[in-house]
């Protein structure tokens, strides 16, 4: 049975109806339309599909939608201000921080929350910051060199 629940959704208040099991991930793709939320292995252990919640980085692949009701949901799409990329988005355009493509909005939402909660971080924190999300391209050099970019912007 079908509910109701209201979120708010890169800085709008949003309601949508629900299957009690249905994923954050699929309910922020197929029905509020923000595909920047990518979905690439259902299991929570390739990153992809990282939002913050309040904040903090969650892999919506395995949140139920019902259970974000009531929080602040920050997708790819509400990182950066209207008229400019966020200076991570900025840093792996730079840095040529990816190829496909597949896993960067998850790999963004990582590192900004590494860099929300730890402003000045070192490489090894990076890298232990990004451990849970995978990238099948670029070997994670240009990544993390986006990143170090990114917190010296700031």
């Amino acid at each position: 049975m079908k509910r109701t629940i209201t979120l708010t959704v890169n800085g709008a208040p949003r309601s949508v109806e629900v299957e009690p099991r249905a994923l954050l991930a699929l309910v922020l793709r197929d029905q509020l339309d923000l595909t920047g939320t990518h979905i690439g292995c259902d299991t929570s252990q390739c990153g992809a599909c990282t939002v913050h919640i309040d904040g903090r980085a969650v892999k919506s692949c395995t949140m139920l939608a019902v259970q974000a009701e009531g929080h602040a949901v920050t997708t790819i799409e509400g990182l950066a201000a209207k008229d400019r990329l966020h200076p991570l988005q900025q840093a792996f355009w730079d840095k040529h921080g990816l190829q496909c493509g597949f896993c960067t909005p998850g790999m963004i939402m990582t590192a900004a929350d590494l860099l929300a909660h730890n402003p000045k971080p070192s490489e090894a924190e990076i890298r232990h910051a990004l451990e849970g999300n995978l990238c099948r391209c670029t070997g994670y050099q240009n990544i993390v060199a986006a990143v170090q970019l990114a917190a010296g912007a700031r």
